[in-house]
């Protein structure tokens, strides 16, 4: 980390910002030890790219110099020793020896000479071969994209089918639910409104002292009991069933029948009464 104090760092961190932005105002920014350490950082780095450009920069004039000057010889000699020139030349010639100028700056090569043509068709055509390789690779690479892009698509389409028939279902089962939740509420209610009508009705009773015996519980319990008493009598009748054929009791008939004809004035003696009282 670098002290903020140094006058020197922050002296050059300024002269870069100055000479980055031109004539444009150097932004503001918060002085303190991270900011002034990022700024010195990249000034070197800068310094660096830039010493980096300017020799890259120098070779490359010293080259051109170079080519500037070889291509002067060779003009020179050829036109000392051949006796041509760019203007004695034909226009077919010309616009080959262009061409092959123009291979060459494509290719790369130094010179136009064969043997700087053949490594470089030859790289060329390395070239070719892996990117026709490569282009063979992607070719397989897609075409079983595009099988298993087929069979998602199938998928996509059962699943999106099956998600249509749950949704479906769904909505059904939903529709029933409701109409038993609006029935389950409508039982409610109606077995509130019962309860509370037996509730009064029962209120109702008690306030009129209405007999408990005679309600229908009792009843129910009553009938039982009968029928378990009538369940109960089964046996004995059947042990009563020999002695019904026997002749009854002569004095016992007499006494039976002097009690019907007490009872039968008995009733004719009422029936006058009503008679005369109406």
């Amino acid at each position: 980390m670098l002290d903020v104090s140094n006058v020197a760092f922050t002296f050059m961190v300024n002269s870069w910002l100055s000479s980055v932005f031109g004539d444009q105002t150097v932004p503001q920014f918060e002085v303190n030890i991270r900011t002034v350490d990022i700024l010195y950082q990249l000034a070197q780095c800068s310094e660096a790219r830039c010493s980096d450009t300017a020799l890259f920069i120098e070779d490359i004039k010293q080259k051109t110099s170079e080519y500037q000057a070889d291509g002067a010889h060779l003009q020179d000699v050829l036109l000392q020793g051949v006796g041509l020139s760019c203007a004695s030349l034909s226009k077919p010639a010309t616009d080959y020896l262009s061409a092959l100028v123009d291979n060459a700056m494509v290719l790369g090569v130094r010179d136009t000479s064969l043997g700087s043509f053949m490594p470089a068709v030859n790289n060329l055509t390395n070239e070719l071969l892996e990117g026709e390789k490569s282009s063979r690779k992607l070719d397989r690479e897609l075409r079983a994209l595009r099988r298993r892009l087929g069979a998602t698509l199938v998928l996509r389409g059962n699943l999106q089918e099956d998600i249509n028939k749950t949704v479906k279902s769904q909505a059904v089962e939903s529709a029933k639910a409701e109409e038993r939740l609006l029935n389950m509420d409508f039982v409610t209610a109606k077995a509130k409104e019962l309860s509370i009508r037996r509730e009064r009705a029962e209120a109702q009773l008690v306030s009129r002292n209405m007999d408990k015996s005679i309600t229908h519980q009792a009843v129910v319990q009553l009938s039982e009991e009968v029928n378990t008493l009538k369940q109960e009598i089964i046996p004995l009748k059947k042990k009563l069933e020999p002695y019904m054929d026997l002749s009854p009791s002569p004095s016992l008939a007499q006494v039976k029948i002097e009690e019907a004809k007490r009872e039968l004035v008995a009733l004719d003696s009422q029936l006058e009464i009503n008679v005369d009282f109406k």
